[in-house]
């Protein structure tokens, strides 16, 4: 996989302006790794346990998930609340496990991902009722989630870790607690299964309702706007990434449009 070119804060007269957008909200909190390891894809991930000092348990997650996710990946918040000792537990098991180079990134990956969605999820509870992520203050910015001695924002895992890994997929594996989002897998990820979960994810999603795929005439998610350089370098285009698993095949010369973005809550009716 050719390397990815991270979005960096553009100086103009001397100010940082920071790229902004809805569901990262480029900051900051959202530009720094607080040393936390975090290992570059080099390479095709290949699933497997076997290249890791440590193999993290994730199978109270994906007791949760399963219990509390639909297929469509709509979540039963108030099913999640009546669970929250165990879903605190594992969020504790995460934070006793802080990562390290020792760790394979196959391991990382899925620790980072996990790490990330059940810290959405128990952010959704903590403001439960609420219509929608975006009515949370600082809900990207803020260092809520501990891992090890270290205290970092959603944004954080998701800027300076998970991005800086060099493997797009994870874009459709995190899930921002919103209908326009990537849907919520019910199952957690794992480095035995970390590949084929990547590939499943970005097929659905890219193959869902949350795009509107044509030859000529194609309306895509604004995820692959606000990331548009995580998916292309010199040798492929955004639209040359959406072809690798799309059904419907998108021409070279169409020109992408991009859907409004709903941030209603994810939520089972």
């Amino acid at each position: 996989m050719k390397k990815i070119t991270f979005i960096r804060p553009l100086l103009f007269t001397g100010i940082s302006l920071l790229v902004l957008n809805s569901c990262t909200l480029l900051s900051a909190a959202g530009l720094n790794d607080k040393g936390l390891s975090n290992k570059e894809a080099s390479e095709e991930i290949v699933s497997t346990t076997a290249n890791s000092e440590v193999n993290v348990d994730h199978s109270a997650w994906d007791k949760l998930l399963k219990k509390h996710v639909n297929s469509d990946g709509l979540v039963d918040y108030k099913g999640f609340q009546a669970d929250r000792t165990a879903l605190d537990s594992y969020i504790t098991m995460l934070s006793n496990h802080q990562p390290s180079d020792k760790w394979s990134v196959q391991e990382q990956l899925a620790y980072y991902i996990n790490t990330y969605n059940a810290n959405t999820v128990k952010l959704i509870l903590e403001n439960y009722p609420v219509k929608s992520i975006k009515d949370i203050k600082g809900a990207w910015t803020k260092d809520m989630v501990k891992i090890g001695n270290v205290q970092i924002s959603l944004g954080g895992i998701e800027n300076s870790i998970l991005r800086k890994m060099n493997e797009p997929r994870i874009h459709f594996a995190i899930n921002c607690a919103s209908i326009s989002c990537p849907k919520l897998m019910n199952e957690a990820y794992t480095a035995a299964k970390i590949n084929e979960q990547l590939d499943k994810a970005t097929k659905q999603f890219i193959n869902s309702d949350k795009n509107d795929l044509s030859e000529n005439s194609p309306k895509v998610s604004s995820i692959f706007d606000w990331y548009k350089k995580d998916f292309r370098d010199s040798d492929q285009t955004v639209i040359d990434y959406i072809n690798k698993f799309a059904e419907t095949k998108i021409s070279d010369t169409a020109t992408l449009n991009y859907k409004d973005y709903n941030w209603n809550l994810n939520e089972q009716k």
